[in-house]
């Protein structure tokens, strides 16, 4: 949740977004508002010979708009020309001016296509993400935690997540990514990343093109089901290619050999592992950078009694009942769990040759 403050300078921005984008129709409002009766007052004389004053002008001019003048005919011919003109005009600004300025202000959960493009205007390093499926709502969710302002842009109304980042208050953008105006709509030239998260391969590759056409700078990251296709874009267009399976998979297989695993990813050809230890008789008195230094373990956080510690120091000792969780290889893993006297999994050896070839374990 955003603060009062924070929340008062969106609508701060939001409303110099919009301000711009109706500067024609401010500027016409100030001359027939500002103008008008200023002419009034030096040009009209009543059937009497007396003069008005300025907000008896500006009473004349206001009552024009709906075509009921307040003040008596004369014969003048600036006077009758600007009781001609303005009604028609006041009309035209009235309701293409001010009533969509004031809707496009007040009706902003609305979500349509031009409040997106302005509310889109007021944000800079943002990210775009395409798609409101299960994996970009996810995305949006962790973006959103980590501070970011982010534009969805999804291509059917009735996609699954729609619903649920319209009433968490996400800009977003119902539209067909291979229209020319939908990414302008996102403000993209200033957005810092764009990740392509749609259910289909080519639209992902097309979206990565325009955004980069439209910003030569934007970090691109696309889902790709093709494997072998996320191989090549990596490598000749220098984005981000991610394949659900590929993610997936290291972790599939670590679970079904291993419960006590966390987390697992690939750095390179490195499978790396996270997994929480609880201090037996092995490690109880080792401090952490032993067990850094023997095992190539790194301790992400130390839980003793009620305290929890992220990134211990190395001379902490450790102690039995404390809980560390450590980032290590696979076959560094197995090594320590191993040294605790906890492995039951086969011997990391065989995991080396079966899940990172060529890697071969340090110590």
């Amino acid at each position: 949740m955003k603060s009062p403050a924070a929340r008062l300078m969106v609508d701060l921005r939001y409303l110099r977004a919009l301000s711009r984008r109706f500067r024609s129709t401010l500027l016409l409002a100030a001359v027939i508002f500002g103008l008008g009766p200023l002419l009034y007052h030096w040009r009209y004389v009543g059937p009497g010979g007396d003069r008005i004053s300025y907000g008896e002008a500006l009473h004349h001019v206001y009552f024009l708009l709906f075509g009921q003048p307040s003040l008596p005919y004369v014969s003048d011919w600036l006077v009758e020309t600007l009781n001609i003109l303005i009604p028609p005009v006041s009309i035209a600004l009235v309701v293409d001016g001010v009533v969509r300025f004031a809707y496009l202000f007040f009706a902003r959960h609305k979500n349509d296509k031009e409040w997106v493009s302005v509310v889109s205007e007021t944000m800079k390093g943002h990210v775009v993400v395409c798609g409101a499926g299960r994996v970009g709502y996810r995305v949006v969710t962790q973006l959103r935690e980590m501070g970011k302002d982010v534009v969805v842009v999804e291509k059917r109304e009735d996609a699954t997540f729609v619903s649920a980042l319209r009433d968490e208050n996400v800009p977003l953008l119902i539209d067909d990514t291979r229209s020319p105006l939908c990414l302008p709509r996102t403000h993209v030239k200033k957005a810092s990343a764009i990740v392509c998260a749609t259910d289909d391969d080519l639209a992902n590759l097309n979206i990565a093109l325009d955004a980069r056409r439209l910003n030569p700078g934007i970090r691109v990251v696309i889902r790709l089901f093709d494997d072998d296709l996320g191989a090549k874009v990596r490598d000749t267009f220098k984005a981000e290619a991610l394949s659900s399976s590929s993610l997936a998979a290291p972790a599939m297989a670590l679970a079904a050999l291993d419960p006590r695993l966390i987390h697992s990813f690939r750095i390179g050809k490195h499978l790396m592992v996270v997994s929480l230890f609880v201090v037996r008789d092995g490690l109880s008195g080792m401090n952490v950078s032993q067990v850094r230094d023997r095992f190539g373990g790194l301790a992400l956080s130390l839980i003793r009694g009620e305290t929890e510690t992220l990134h211990p120091t190395g001379d902490v000792v450790l102690q039995a009942g404390d809980q560390v969780t450590i980032q290590a290889s696979y076959p560094e893993y197995c090594a320590l769990r191993a040294f605790t006297g906890e492995s039951d999994a086969p011997a990391y050896a065989d995991h080396d040759n079966f899940l990172m070839p060529g890697y071969r374990p340090t110590g």
